[in-house]
């Protein structure tokens, strides 16, 4: 079988979809399939001049927006890049792994089965980073491309069932959505045996609103104040890295703290550290949760999204309400004091992360959805040709 991942950043990309396919693609092709990467190079911009209609909405009222043109003049570009690239080609199955990239590939191979897996909510996202207002033009527009997804494509795809109710309500059959989470190669994670002095605190994130650094930053602040001592790494960058940093130099934890900004591979350098704290204001999934429990790492996030289907409070890790520094202060204080604990919450989260999230799991789940579509396609294909066939015999 032969199957085209249709990514939107290019898969050198860190984190999330766009580390994990390239692994996907390496096992399949163990199996014997056919498997390629296709995504959207950054310098293709305003090259697409296609007209652009949806079948269940008018986007037009929306034009003039601009985080509307933007999208749908991606949306042209993708075209435009995949017509030039892979028309005339023939896949077995397309698996997309962003909207514009699934409408894309229905456009120009309707007759292919079309798989796509929704990774994020984009319009949640730029509601959280103050680049839109909720309910307005911009969120209605993204909301309506989940129902143009369900009409094109022919199977949906969440990461979790956190996720996957989200969508329920922009659906008309929500019911249908498939839930498989990330799964992750262990041998990307080398835990490492070592004693930190101090307690050496990670995040690893792009660095915008929605991910609530500042809530760890004013956490931290309270930390010192009770006379913990911590190093704080944060792995990332992103639109408010000076207001970051700004704010850590006011908290007085600036000389704790460390900016790395962007890194390739930041699972080289996490099992050197002790504790990984994200606390999202929103996750769909949160990919480096499991990433940082396979370096054997101890978990703090936030009680919001996927995250809470990774991390059961108490057991392999610790959960706090999003934006309440003092909360967060006491789970780090808890994890400063007792090395013992904190390692018993980072086994667990290992032992968890290698069975839930193992890419095992993920091709064994994918290949029965390529199969099942596969195999409806064939059929389908197979009726046809008899048909044809008793036409000419009558």
């Amino acid at each position: 079988m032969n199957v085209l991942q249709a990514l939107f950043f290019p898969p050198e990309q860190p984190g999330g979809v766009s580390s994990m396919v390239p692994y996907i693609r390496e096992r399949f092709r163990k199996l014997g399939w056919e498997m390629e990467l296709f995504s959207l190079p950054k310098r293709i911009r305003n090259k697409g001049q296609d007209t652009i209609e949806f079948d269940t909405f008018d986007w037009q009222p929306f034009a003039g927006n601009a985080i509307v043109d933007k999208y749908i003049q991606t949306l042209k570009d993708y075209i435009w890049w995949t017509n030039l690239r892979l028309k005339g080609n023939k896949f077995d199955i397309i698996h997309a792994h962003h909207p514009i990239a699934a409408l894309a590939m229905k456009r120009i191979f309707p007759d292919t089965p079309v798989v796509m897996t929704i990774h994020s909510s984009y319009e949640r996202e730029l509601i959280l980073n103050g680049k839109i207002q909720e309910n307005g033009p911009e969120h209605r527009f993204l909301r309506s491309i989940y129902g143009e997804l369900e009409r094109k494509v022919d199977r949906l795809l969440t990461v979790s069932h956190s996720f996957s109710r989200y969508l329920s309500s922009y659906l008309q059959v929500p019911e249908a959505v498939g839930v498989i989470p990330n799964g992750y190669d262990e041998r990307r994670f080398k835990p490492i045996a070592h004693e930190n002095e101090v307690t050496q605190l990670v995040t690893i994130c792009r660095l915008v609103p929605a991910k609530g650094i500042d809530i760890l930053l004013r956490a931290c602040a309270e930390l010192q104040r009770s006379g913990h001592k911590f190093v704080l790494h944060i792995i990332g960058d992103g639109p408010i890295r000076e207001e970051l940093e700004t704010l850590a130099q006011q908290l007085g934890i600036y000389e704790n703290t460390i900016f790395y900004g962007y890194m390739l591979h930041p699972e080289e350098l996490m099992p050197f550290f002790d504790v990984f704290v994200l606390p999202s204001r929103a996750e769909s999934f949160g990919s480096v949760f499991a990433e940082a429990a396979l370096c054997l790492l101890s978990l703090v996030g936030t009680d919001v999204g996927g995250i809470p289907e990774q991390i059961e409070n108490g057991v392999n890790g610790l959960l706090v309400p999003p934006e309440n520094p003092a909360a967060l202060a006491e789970a780090l204080e808890t994890l400063i004091q007792d090395p013992h604990y904190r390692y018993e919450l980072a086994r667990a989260a290992s032992n968890k992360a290698k069975k839930a999230y193992s890419l095992n799991r993920v091709i064994s789940e994918l290949k029965k959805v390529y199969l099942d579509l596969g195999a409806s396609e064939l059929a389908a294909s197979e009726e046809w040709e008899q048909e044809e066939q008793s036409k000419e015999e009558e």
